[in-house]
């Protein structure tokens, strides 16, 4: 049924908020915006940062902008290792791997940082395209990404292809895209995020995603 996988890597395959809840409260100060509650800054966790800035504290596109060039200032230095592997991303990865599927990488993160992690975390062997936003905001939305991703895998027919991810913003990324989606509940969604954004599967855990691609 489906021979191109595509993941997206925040709260899908990494646990990340430490890292980049860090980087998004540094960005903030340079405007002395203080949190009261770090957990309010989950929501910066999936979505392009740019949307983020400006959906969350009302930036206007330029200092939405340059918030992010803070955020990736401190990220690249101390963020990007603050990271967890999910206990089910190794063995799906196997599994999918051995049952001869092509495995890509989808990320609204910047394709240099989204390739450290993945070789930081011995994870960049499983795939076979790694694919992310650009640095200059170029491609900076999922369903670019997504796209790119696509044409990276060479994909023909559309309806071989899965995305996977925990925010709608994947799911969104799909539909454009014409591809299924399959989304997972464990990540950083909110209650009924991913069945209201119209995902084709919804499933608790990572390792529920073999039965439906594998089948």
């Amino acid at each position: 049924m489906y021979e191109t996988v595509f993941f997206d890597l925040d709260g899908t395959l990494t646990e990340p908020s430490g890292g980049i809840m860090d980087s998004v409260e540094y960005a903030l100060s340079k405007w002395n915006i203080k949190v009261a509650d770090r957990n309010d800054l989950r929501k910066f966790i999936g979505p392009p940062l740019v949307y983020s800035f400006k959906e969350f504290y009302g930036f206007s596109d330029e200092d939405a902008a340059k918030a992010v060039a803070y955020y990736r200032e401190h990220f690249k230095k101390e963020g990007i290792y603050n990271n967890e592997v999910y206990a089910d991303t190794v063995p799906v990865l196997e599994a999918l791997k051995q049952a001869g599927k092509k495995i890509a990488l989808a990320t609204s993160k910047p394709e240099q940082f989204a390739k450290i992690i993945l070789e930081h975390f011995d994870l960049a062997k499983y795939f076979d395209h790694i694919c992310g936003a650009t640095m200059d905001n170029s491609r900076n939305t999922k369903e670019a990404v997504l796209e790119y991703a696509i044409a990276s895998a060479g994909v023909t027919d559309r309806k071989t292809a899965v995305m996977v991810g925990d925010r709608h913003h994947d799911i969104d990324g799909a539909k454009f895209c014409g591809i299924d989606s399959i989304g997972v509940e464990y990540g950083f969604a909110e209650p009924n995020e991913l069945k209201n954004a119209g995902a084709t599967y919804v499933v608790d855990e990572l390792r529920d995603i073999l039965g439906i691609i594998l089948q």
